[in-house]
Order: C-alpha cells, then structure tokens, then sequence
C-alpha cells in the first residue's frame, strides 16, 4: 500500500460525507436509539412497542429524556464513522487497484476497518453509554448511579476509579461485532453493484435508501445478541471476575451473560429490543447511505474528478 493511497483526497472525502451522514441520521432517529439501550441494559423493563417505551421515558423524566446523551454519542459516531469510511476505501482502493470488486472483498476490508475503527474509538463509546443512561429511571435496582458532568469528567472518573483498561469495556464483543459493518456494506455494495450492471449511471435516492436498509437490517439482526452484551459492558455495571488472560476473561464474560439471559428469559430474550433497534438501525442506516452517495458524489462532481475506484464501487 502506498503513502498517496492511505492518504488520498478520495478516502477523505469519503470519510467526510460518511461522518456528516452518519451524524445526521443519528440525531434525527436519536429517541429511537435511546429506547433501544435502555432496553438493552434494564433488564427489568417490559419489552413493549418503540412508540410505548419513548411515552414512558418522557413521562418520567421530560421532554428532554430521548436525547440524553446525544453530544457525547454524536462526537463518537462522527469519529467512529471517520475512521471506518476512511480505512475501507482507503483498504479498498489499495487491494483493488486495476480490478472489479467483489463480495468477499468487500467482507475482508470491511472486517480490516472494523478491527482499527474498534480499537481507536472504543474508550469514546464507553464514555457516550455512561452518560447516555446517567439519571436514567431504570426498573433494575442493582444499577449504581454516576454523577458525570461531561465527556472529559467521565474519561477522568472512570481512569480514576475503575483503571484505564475499563475504557475498552466490551472490546472482545466490539471486536467480533466487526461483523456488522462488513456484512452490511458486503450487502450495501453488492446490491449497488447488481442495480448498475449493464448502466453507468447515479442510483435514485430510493434505491439508495432501500439497499441502505435491507444492508443495516440482515446486519443487525445477525449480531444482535452480542450488541445487547456489547452495551452491558460498556455500561460497566458487571462485575467480571479477573484472570490472567484478558482473551479468557473477556470470553468467560460474554458466554455468562448470553448463559444468563437465555435462563432468564429464554432465546427471545436474547433479542429484547430489536424492534426498536432495527426501527432506529435500519432507517438510519439508509438516511446515513444516502446523504453519504449524495455528499460525496457532489463533492467529486463539483471537483471535477471521477475516479476509477469511486465510480467501481
């Protein structure tokens, strides 16, 4: 791979318009996310409609409620998105070079981007979790309340109290939920690829829009569980018993959580709050997708640039 492919105006651009896109998306579907975490982490809370558990959250604590936390989530989505638009395509372009890309290519950098995306940005999204549920009216008893004041006060009280090794809470479950963004643009780029065969042309903002989601959702609903474990830990409220190896731990922990869940609340409960989940996934997602084509394509039409490995994808 050479200096000029790693940092290349294509990958930046790319990375930028998915970063905007990303951030835009997120904060219009935000309540949806919060009613999907805090099912996720409140055990106790009754799965019922999306529509139902927003009502009951601003019911209890204000209008304000569903957008708790959205600047912290919003700096680590712009960051985390950053980094994976900007590896993939800059992965993509480097293994590509003169060839036609394909599937499983697209699964092997999407893996590769993952990996470094998770490793640089995990303590971020540690962070955002903390401050996501803090002052949460949670049905579970045993949560422990935090008193964060702002991003760098939780980076600070969690080093202080817990070591610096409990900013990469969840990272084993964040490492195999690499999977999610691989498969969902394996899917995102195979889809586009088969509704340009034969036509050299711009997809519709539809076609876009529905391969967005139809990518996000198989995605999603794949790796469900280990998000739903990926959350617990990065909320830091399970005590996990130490080992010599982190490998052994961190594989001990997640198979006692799933273990736990499933005698609790069986297979289903494995999938508390994928209805919300996959309403606030999917459809950002897809609105993510399509500001991203849109964003970037402008941005590469108004340059005056049409590059090879942009106009393959």
């Amino acid at each position: 791979m050479s200096f000029a492919e790693v940092f290349s105006y294509e990958s930046l651009v790319h990375a930028v318009s998915g970063a905007v896109g990303s951030v835009t998306a997120m904060t219009v579907f935000f309540p949806l996310d919060t009613a999907r975490l805090r099912l996720q982490v409140d055990e106790k809370r009754k799965a019922r409609s999306t529509p139902a558990i927003l009502a009951e959250i601003i019911r209890e604590e204000g209008f304000r409620a569903p957008y708790r936390g959205w600047f912290p989530v919003i700096c680590s989505l712009c960051c985390s998105n950053f980094v994976y638009f900007y590896c993939f395509h800059s992965l993509k372009a480097s293994w590509l070079r003169s060839q036609q890309s394909k599937p499983s290519i697209d699964l092997i950098v999407g893996i590769a981007a993952g990996v470094v995306n998770v490793l640089v940005t995990t303590p971020l999204w540690v962070v955002n979790t903390r401050l996501k549920l803090q002052g949460s009216n949670f049905r579970n008893a045993d949560i422990r309340p935090t008193s964060y004041t702002g991003i760098l006060d939780a980076f600070v009280q969690i080093i202080g109290d817990e070591g610096v090794g409990a900013l990469w809470n969840g990272t084993l479950p964040s490492l195999i939920l690499v999977l999610n963004p691989a498969i969902q643009f394996m899917i995102y780029e195979g889809l586009k690829r088969h509704l340009k065969t034969g036509v050299h042309k711009e997809l519709s903002s539809l076609e876009v829009f529905i391969i967005g989601a139809v990518a996000k959702a198989v995605a999603t609903t794949v790796t469900y569980p280990l998000q739903t474990i990926q959350s617990i830990l990065r909320f830091g409220q399970h005590k996990e018993s130490k080992d010599k190896s982190w490998l052994l731990t961190s594989l001990r922990t997640i198979k006692t959580l799933l273990h736990n869940r499933v005698r609790k609340y069986g297979m289903l409960g494995l999938f508390k709050g994928l209805e919300a989940k996959l309403l606030q996934t999917v459809l950002t997602a897809a609105l993510m997708f399509l500001l991203y084509e849109k964003i970037s394509s402008s941005t590469f039409r108004v340059m005056g640039l049409n590059h090879k490995n942009y106009m393959k994808r």
